[in-house]
């Protein structure tokens, strides 16, 4: 059996189990609850934090992002690199906040969209309305759409129809390409 197919099968039988159950439970359940995370998602950041808009563009030259970032963060954000998996606290991290984007902090996610895919970096159910641009990646011999910070062009991660419902996306996000901003 194909590894894709595998996972997508166990993934879908997760919601039979206890485990499923847990993993799924605090989030949405229906396309009006997503929408509604998209639009409160403002209630996550700390009381008087100032962000970024998408409008606010940043163009950068390569030596200025080189000075800004880790040759890590450089890699993912300027180079559409991949972080190992695995290897980013942020695929853990379970406080109530805003994950943003480490180039240029414009608020991509939510605490509240974000769930543990198992894959190996943090993965969220949707976005924040007008934060990323999307095209198609066709790397490695694949066709997968790629999402982009679209204050900056960071790249971020790649989206899967693999995700949990209503909305069945998973946006896969290299850890290293965000920063996570607590609610306080």
């Amino acid at each position: 059996m194909e590894r894709r197919s595998f996972l997508t099968a166990l993934l879908a039988a997760l919601p039979l189990t206890a485990l499923g159950r847990w993993v799924y439970a605090a989030l949405p359940q229906n396309m009006k609850e997503v929408q509604a995370l998209q639009t409160n998602w403002r209630s996550l950041l700390a009381p008087g934090r100032k962000v970024p808009a998408p409008t606010d563009k940043l163009a950068l030259p390569a030596a200025q992002w080189k000075q800004r970032l880790t040759r890590v963060q450089f890699d993912v954000l300027r180079e559409e690199g991949t972080e190992r998996a695995f290897t980013s606290p942020l695929d853990r991290e379970k406080r109530a906040g805003v994950f943003a984007c480490a180039g240029c902090g414009l608020p991509l996610f939510t605490s509240a969209m974000k769930y543990d895919s198992r894959t190996g970096w943090p993965s969220f159910i949707t976005v924040i309305p007008g934060t990323v641009g999307i095209r198609t990646d066709t790397k490695f011999f694949m066709r997968r759409t790629e999402y982009h910070c679209i204050r900056c062009g960071g790249h971020q991660g790649h989206i899967f129809d693999d995700g949990p419902p209503p909305a069945g996306l998973r946006y896969c996000n290299n850890g290293v390409a965000l920063s996570f901003i607590p609610k306080g």
